[in-house]
């Protein structure tokens, strides 16, 4: 007989680890060059009055973004710092912290193309890309128009992770991305959290930011219908000035449909996301399991035993 947890957890994959988070505790682990697994635990940094935030419809997806960004910065810097050190470095006390110079230049463009990907390529050359096409009278309709755009942001988006998930270090990531939504599926099915459950249970998950991701481009179009295409300034401009709202909307559809996951016909409204999912998720092996495993019976230590949160403000 299976027991369904009461703790709700969630993460994200790191360069060779995974992440975990509760309520008020995170703790990751990574796999080192010398095949070791190190951890690393914190609690959440909590700052009380966003966290009435996460009470007000729509408002609590950019608290629960922010929050994500926030909070698993810690984690992925100590994930890139550690990964790669020798360990007959670590008995030897240096001034200043060595960093691996590839790892620290491959994180930095990685980190640079996704936020010019996201603030101006996703958000902008889609509605510049779809005006081009005005002067077609078959496509010059404000519908079509944004449903153009729509269809451009997406092809974009799929490009994009599919393009990236060609280099090995993004498809280790992704293989871990596939180990953290093992061992959380593993989790709330109430089974013991061993490499065998954990292997047979499925890489894809309905609370996925993948999933997320996806939805801002569908109820993006449903938003910009709102706003007119004429003149281009006002288009373009919309785009960045209503990312709040379309965030808000879009983290509200991914909580509906994990609730209803398991419904026999309002379950279909998740399967774009985790179809997404086959491209932002490998299937691990099993020292990838072995890693997330430690992560999350580190975090699930400091949980259930001793849980403290940090607060801010």
């Amino acid at each position: 007989m299976t027991t369904k947890p009461s703790i709700p957890v969630g993460g994200q994959a790191l360069v060779e680890g995974v992440m975990f988070q509760g309520r008020s505790e995170s703790a990751s682990a990574i796999r080192r060059k010398d095949g070791s697994v190190e951890t690393f635990s914190q609690p959440r940094i909590l700052v009380p009055w966003v966290q009435s935030l996460k009470k007000v419809p729509f408002l609590r997806g950019i608290v629960a973004l922010y929050e994500s960004l926030k909070n698993g910065s810690a984690h992925m810097t100590f994930a890139s710092d550690r990964y790669d050190v020798d360990p007959s470095e670590d008995a030897v006390e240096k001034p200043e912290k060595k960093q691996n110079i590839f790892m620290v230049l491959m994180i930095a463009i990685v980190g640079v193309i996704s936020y010019i990907f996201g603030k101006l390529i996703f958000n902008v050359t889609p509605a510049l890309l779809a005006a081009m096409f005005q002067s077609v009278p078959a496509l010059s309709g404000h519908v079509i128009q944004n449903l153009l755009e729509g269809g451009i942001k997406l092809i974009l988006l799929l490009s994009y992770l599919y393009l990236i998930s060609l280099t090995p270090l993004i498809k280790r990531v992704f293989q871990y991305h596939g180990a953290e939504h093992k061992v959380i599926n593993c989790y709330e099915s109430g089974r013991p959290i061993t490499v065998e459950n954990v292997r047979t249970s499925s890489r894809l998950h309905y609370r996925c930011g993948s999933s997320f991701i996806l939805f801002t481009v569908f109820v993006g179009i449903g938003v910009y219908m709102i706003v007119p295409i004429d003149p281009l300034w006002v288009r373009l401009v919309s785009r960045i000035a209503l990312l709040p709202v379309v965030i808000g909307i879009s983290f509200e559809v991914l909580q509906f449909t994990n609730r209803f996951r398991e419904h026999r016909y309002l379950s279909v409204l998740g399967k774009p996301g985790l179809s997404l999912q086959l491209l932002t998720t490998r299937e691990p092996n099993d020292e990838q399991i072995q890693v997330a495993i430690e992560a999350f019976e580190t975090w699930e230590r400091a949980e259930t035993i001793q849980p403290s949160v940090k607060r801010e403000g």
